[in-house]
């Protein structure tokens, strides 16, 4: 592509500015259970985007911090759309920083967050900067939405992320990317989490165990059948996590209860466990079952409209002289909702290692070649191949 190597050298000149704007969202702790935090946060993203010519609006959240969402000032009356997709809560409590400081080392820059993914916030500004600077019209006009409840499931932010997605050409997902050799996530397994309440009948075990129900020995019926659920072969994982139940060891328990995550990497397997799951009835005589949870998170999968869209992006890496590899992350972010609605990339993010680890950190050099890419994709015409919404 022509413009490749100039827009690589115009992001490489920005190496210092994209540290300092990497520092201040950094030292602002923004977990996502505390939405106080978050406004702090929402302002240096809003004024950087302003910078570049967006209106940016804030989408208040219930319990949450909302969202930014933002748009060019003047646009193209019917010009298609694409959605820079991203997040800037944190899984990090307030006060990580004191003993897992933001530091810059030659070309590891490591910090709570910094990876997942206020790096990728950084390369959503520093992209459209460079575009900017070049004076590089894009034929698809960018939008941004910006969430704080990515990692507690976007509960809130979901509906945005559905409507956006719902009228975007193709979705550009700025999580991470996967590994040392900084894979982009061209599939992704859907998430559910489950949760199942055995309720019997207590008795004395001793004097009286027969006019008992137990509860536990309903749920380890129900556990059994829940792990025969998994199928390694087809990417299916059913875990019961926790257990609880029980009064006292000479009391037949009267109630009982598990937890379970649930992982699948095709939406056909996400329908079929989940009526598994929930169709399951008691073992036990006198025990009844209450089984309440759902697939939060869709599989992304490889659809003909994600297959055309990693294509691009492997010949737009190949003229910055990138070799892109793709891969499977067990995980479940929002490019697997936008997926439900349009060609969807995701794990155009840093390169780095730790998300969620005490380790956390991104390679500053790898990153910018990644923003350039960002530069690449948002400049490319509009897909022409039509997403089945199914």
């Amino acid at each position: 592509m022509q413009n490749a190597q100039q827009v690589l050298a115009q992001v490489q000149e920005h190496r210092g500015a994209m540290l300092q704007l990497l520092e201040r969202l950094t030292l602002l702790e923004s977990p996502s259970s505390d939405a106080s935090t978050q406004q702090a946060v929402q302002h240096i993203i809003a004024g950087e985007l302003a910078d570049l010519g967006f209106r940016v609006r804030s989408l208040k959240g219930r319990s949450t911090g909302g969202a930014l969402a933002a748009s060019p000032a003047t646009r193209r009356r019917g010009q298609p759309l694409q959605l820079l997709l991203g997040h800037y809560d944190t899984v990090w409590p307030v006060g990580t920083l004191r003993d897992m400081p933001f530091q810059v080392s030659g070309n590891i820059v490591s910090g709570p967050g910094v990876f997942d993914m206020k790096g990728g916030i950084v390369q959503i500004v520093f992209a459209l900067r460079a575009l900017a600077e070049l004076q590089l019209q894009a034929q698809v006009t960018p939008i941004i939405l910006l969430n704080s409840d990515e990692e507690i499931g976007s509960r809130e932010s979901t509906r945005h992320i559905r409507r956006l997605a719902g009228i975007a050409n193709r979705a550009l997902v700025m999580e991470p990317s996967m590994g040392p050799e900084g894979m982009v996530k061209t599939t992704r397994k859907g998430v559910g989490r489950y949760t199942v309440r055995a309720q019997g009948k207590a008795a004395h075990a001793g004097l009286d165990p027969e006019s008992g129900a137990s509860a536990i020995l309903e749920l380890s019926h129900v556990i059994q059948t829940l792990f025969a659920l998994n199928d390694p072969e087809r990417g299916v994982s059913v875990n019961v996590g926790t257990i609880d139940g029980g009064i006292r060891p000479n009391v037949i328990a009267p109630e009982s209860s598990a937890v379970i995550d649930v992982r699948v990497q095709t939406q056909a397997d996400a329908e079929r466990v989940a009526k598994a799951i929930t169709g399951i009835q008691p073992a036990t005589p006198g025990v009844n079952l209450e089984i309440d949870g759902f697939i939060g998170r869709p599989p992304l999968e490889p659809t003909p409209a994600n297959l055309a869209l990693w294509q691009l992006a492997r010949e737009l890496g190949a003229s910055l002289e990138l070799k892109l590899t793709d891969g499977l992350a067990g995980g479940g972010s929002d490019g697997s909702t936008a997926s439900q609605y349009t060609a969807t990339l995701d794990g155009l993010g840093p390169v780095g290692d730790g998300a969620h680890a005490r380790h956390e950190h991104l390679l500053i050099d790898r990153t910018i070649e990644r923003t350039a890419l960002l530069a690449l994709l948002v400049l490319a015409p509009p897909l022409e191949i039509k997403h089945d919404h199914g």
